[in-house]
């Protein structure tokens, strides 16, 4: 979405989440046949694994199931996108969850068989639910009020969300650019102010934070997020109601994107720490890191040229995730995919493990 649509006006007449915006903007690229790297017709260099390859489409933000057995993720053929759920084992699609726009950025699962999502198509934002395979009735859980993505919904009927605005606290403003987006920046929103806050079941927000990207850790306790510091971004962590701010990650780099993995031993998160151009992004290199959550035993998991972000960990220890890496041709061949979308696929890598790191 074009910069001049993030002023006030369109913040009161607001129609498209910032995230589903960066996603419905996809232009159509061309198709690609690239080379790939020799011998290496489903394993990339630093182990990655390709999970989903579809004809025409991209695939982003992926995310596993409770139950470990699919994940729901963003599609997109030309200008359109949906939410899909796959098949975990082989990245085949079950079926169409949701083509709400407001879903994009926001749909999460509330348990293997359902999941919930922005919406506004009750004439309000709000939160609702439905059954995962698509079909059946939609439920509003909770009615919002403002502009919120990344929601997370609390065993109390609470909700931790980042709110966006259009003003941004002294010395915080950003300068963001005007280009259409792919959708792999979901941090730094044009002209937008972010904080984290949490939702009371009436609908009430309470600011917790100033950041972007929160998750909630496994057991409740722990919201992990990114706040932005000068030019970098860096990982904080505080229990839901805002106190015990900790700061995990401190470096000249952006750190976002953050995810715990299913037994909160790990957080997961997307950085150009490997190479980090801090004035121009797009020469930065993104990769995906874990750090423990005491902030130690740093770890580079992903090693390609490409970006790689979006990360999530599933129950069976891989981090999936999305790239815009190359597909080899040979898997092309074997996939029986007629034309390869030059974009964003999701991939798996091994999380760290407890040898890998000396503990």
């Amino acid at each position: 979405m074009r910069k001049s649509m993030f002023v006030l006006a369109a913040l009161m007449a607001w129609s498209l989440p910032a995230q589903a915006a960066g996603v419905l903007d996809w232009l159509e690229t061309k198709g690609v046949n690239a080379p790939g790297q020799p011998g290496q017709a489903e394993i990339a260099t630093d182990g990655a694994v390709l999970l989903t390859l579809e004809s025409g489409e991209n695939e982003m933000y992926a995310k596993p199931s409770p139950d470990g057995k699919s994940l729901l993720v963003v599609s997109s053929k030309r200008k359109q996108a949906w939410v899909s759920r796959r098949v975990v084992e082989n990245g085949d699609p079950l079926n169409m969850v949701s083509d709400d726009p407001h879903a994009l950025d926001s749909i999460k699962w509330r348990d293997s068989g359902h999941v919930y999502f922005l919406s506004n198509r009750a004439g309000g934002l709000g939160l609702w639910e439905k059954i995962s395979d698509g079909e059946g009735m939609q439920k509003r859980i909770l009615t919002m009020r403002g502009i919120y993505t990344e929601p997370t919904l609390l065993s109390d009927g609470s909700v931790i969300a980042a709110r966006l605005s259009d003003t941004a606290p002294s010395g915080q403003h950003e300068k963001h650019s005007s280009k259409k987006s792919d959708g792999f920046d979901n941090w730094t929103l044009a002209g937008l102010h972010s904080e984290v806050v949490r939702i009371s079941p009436e609908g009430d927000a309470r600011m917790l934070s100033a950041g972007v990207n929160p998750a909630l850790s496994p057991d409740g306790q722990w919201v992990v997020f990114s706040m932005p510091v000068g030019r970098s971004y860096h990982l904080f962590r505080m229990h839901p109601d805002g106190s015990e701010l900790i700061q995990v990650t401190d470096a000249r780099s952006v750190d976002v994107q953050p995810t715990w993995s299913p037994d909160g031993k790990w957080i997961v998160f997307t950085s150009n720490r490997g190479h980090a151009d801090m004035r121009h992004k797009n020469r930065s290199n993104w990769d995906v890191w874990a750090i423990d959550a005491k902030g130690r035993n740093l770890t580079q998991l992903t090693t390609d040229e490409a970006r790689d972000g979006g990360a999530q960990v599933g129950l069976d220890g891989r981090v999936y995730f999305h790239s815009d890496r190359k597909v080899d041709k040979e898997l092309i061949a074997a996939r029986n995919v007629d034309h390869v979308q030059q974009g964003f696929h999701i991939w798996s890598v091994a999380l760290p493990s407890a040898s890998a790191t000396g503990k």
